[in-house]
């Protein structure tokens, strides 16, 4: 029985504790959307705990805070003009694409951890879509239309990295703020906040908010989910007398 106590505190000892404790918050788990939404902002509360044996680190911290939105699935196409039109080539599938994806880092990034680390935990935008599981690999094939999605998706202002997003208020106290153009999709947000020193991930943590459409709005959106026979003929009916109306008003006798 000795024994075994013995073998038990050793493997304790063994464990390395964690002498730093990552603690986050959201200014809002719930936005709104409604006719008059044009985008917000949501902010990033966090602050860095220690136990009392453990030494004040001399380079300070960094903090990486990346957002995913839902998941979609997209096709990337590669267009030929051949004469006067345009015809599909090449085409690479991402069948679990997050539609926002938001990089956020206190520092550059480069400057924050190893291209090998950044590359094996998926830390940083270009990391993240040239990963394995962001879309299957095809000898490098693919590599065009990871970075034709990235630039589209940058465009619509769903994929960003800022590298001074992250502001600390003092050494243990951070701050940062997620935009929200009004082109994000409805649907849960995940928020990973990762903390750094010296290059190396001391500690991790996840929340998430959601995105919600209301009012008129999301009644549209539930009778075209939910009856979606229905709301195709009402749709057509709708243009149908619309188009007649405006025949009989600006009619030329």
């Amino acid at each position: 029985m000795r024994t075994l106590g013995l073998l038990l505190l050793l493997l304790i000892s063994l464990v390395p504790a964690k002498a730093e404790t990552l603690i986050t918050s959201l200014s809002n788990h719930r936005v709104l959307i409604n006719s008059n939404y044009t985008g917000t902002q949501i902010a990033v509360f966090g602050a860095i705990e220690r136990d009392a044996q453990t030494v004040a680190r001399a380079t300070g911290f960094d903090v990486v805070v990346t957002v995913r939105g839902p998941r979609q699935f997209l096709t990337v196409r590669e267009k030929e003009r051949l004469g006067p039109v345009w015809i599909n080539q090449e085409q690479q599938k991402f069948p679990t694409a997050p539609s926002y994806l938001g990089v956020l880092t206190s520092r550059p990034i480069a400057e924050i951890t190893s291209d090998q680390l950044r590359q094996r935990q998926k830390v940083g935008l270009e990391a993240i879509v040239n990963s394995t599981d962001f879309t299957p690999q095809r000898n490098g094939a693919d590599r065009p239309f990871r970075e034709a999605l990235y630039r589209l998706k940058a465009q619509e202002g769903l994929y960003l990295e800022d590298e001074r997003g992250v502001t600390f208020l003092t050494p243990d106290i951070f701050r940062a703020g997620i935009p929200l153009p009004a082109t994000a999709p409805p649907g849960n947000y995940e928020v990973d906040v990762t903390l750094f020193a010296d290059t190396v991930i001391l500690a991790r943590t996840s929340t998430n908010f959601e995105l919600v459409k209301t009012g008129f709005e999301e009644q549209v959106g539930a009778v075209a989910r939910d009856w979606s026979l229905f709301y195709g003929l009402a749709t057509a009916v709708i243009a149908i007398f619309f188009g007649w109306l405006a025949n009989v008003i600006f009619r030329r006798d």
